[in-house]
């Protein structure tokens, strides 16, 4: 049994830049997903934050987002101390976004305990999120191990990254109750007919870009796999102007994902299955299982009428539009102030694609 070590502060790094092109019109360069309030009362980042609520004090989460979007981050996430919310000031990818957020907790406390999260999952089981994380936690404490969150497939995604997982660890702390797999390899975003491979064999997981790790031991990696990235880290450790250091450092890194630069490299990375509903929302497909049900397999958000009409999938902006549809299968019909999208539902990820084409001011 591992000796007790006094528990070091936890800070969590949300991850919050995202563009969310796939849920225009909704969607937009300045008010992405997860600024929106697509399900339920609040954002999505709003419900990032308030699950958090007795795991992580408020004033030990940070907030990273992108120069277009900080003024309305800032809004959403007013409880948040305004210095805790910060703005990358190039695209980089996820590898340079974690070590700024490295960076800037080893600032504060060299000894921290870090979980970062994307900010645009959809999780209600509250109690049993901050049972995996707490044991993430107390797992990094005790183990120089990266600790990952997996979610057990539900079914054959290709549009996932996958952790396949290897046996109960034996670096396991005592006491806690989500024990953590060694995990074998990362695999990126499979062919279907692999991804089906994956679901029968039954150790994999998908990969929900939750990790869990002390600053000394990601630093300590990052050393090994991501020099440049490290070096980062200490000038940011080392700064007395960290917003001078952000603005001339951050643009010359290199733009890679945190998959590639550390955990598909690092010596020791551990797997903690999730006992809780997760949901990425990645789409309006997702988005529509939870509007309510109309007539003949439609989903709407909207008071709807149809004749001759299935599987569509209706959601306006201001909730209360009438629509009707007459004679139409298999749309995705969406409107907003400014725009409306009429798209196939099974060509929803192009969404994206279409986004490129059109002016400007409506992206």
């Amino acid at each position: 049994m591992p000796t007790l070590l006094p528990m070091p502060q936890t800070y969590a790094l949300i991850l919050a830049g995202g563009s969310g092109t796939r849920f225009w019109p909704l969607s937009r360069d300045k008010k992405p997903k997860q600024l929106l309030n697509l399900l339920g009362d609040t954002t999505l980042l709003n419900q990032t934050i308030s699950r958090l609520e007795g795991l992580i004090p408020k004033e030990n989460i940070l907030i990273l987002t992108n120069e277009l979007q900080i003024d309305e981050v800032r809004h959403v996430a007013s409880e948040l101390p305004a210095e805790n919310i910060f703005a990358e000031p190039a695209k980089r990818d996820t590898a340079p976004a974690v070590a700024l957020g490295v960076g800037l907790i080893a600032a504060r406390d060299p000894e921290a305990i870090m979980i970062v999260l994307p900010a645009d999952q959809l999780i209600n089981d509250i109690e049993s999120y901050h049972s995996v994380l707490s044991d993430a936690i107390t797992t990094a404490q005790h183990t120089e191990s990266l600790i990952t969150v997996g979610i057990k497939p539900t079914w054959a995604c290709p549009s996932y990254g996958y952790v396949e997982r290897g046996a109960p660890s034996p670096l396991a702390p005592a006491g806690i109750k989500n024990i953590p797999h060694e995990v074998t390899c990362f695999r990126e975003k499979p062919a279907p007919e692999l991804a089906e491979k994956f679901l029968n064999k039954g150790n994999f997981a998908w990969n929900a870009g939750m990790f869990i790790w002390s600053i000394p031991t990601v630093i300590k990696e990052l050393k090994l796999h991501t020099p440049q990235l490290a070096e980062f880290i200490e000038e940011l450790k080392a700064s007395d102007d960290l917003a001078n250091t952000v603005s001339e450092k951050f643009k010359t890194l290199a733009p890679i994902s945190i998959d590639y630069a550390l955990m598909e490299k690092a010596a020791h990375v551990l797997n903690i299955e999730a006992s809780f509903d997760w949901d990425d929302v990645g789409s309006w497909i997702s988005v529509s299982k939870y509007l309510a049900d109309a007539p003949n397999k439609n989903k709407t958000n909207s008071p709807l009428e149809e004749l001759d009409s299935s599987n569509n999938i209706v959601f306006t902006e201001s909730k209360n539009t009438q629509v009707a549809l007459l004679g139409v299968d298999d749309l995705i019909v969406v409107q907003t102030g400014d725009s409306i999208l009429i798209a196939n539902r099974h060509q929803a990820d192009d969404i994206k694609k279409l986004v490129k084409k059109l002016p400007k001011e409506l992206t």
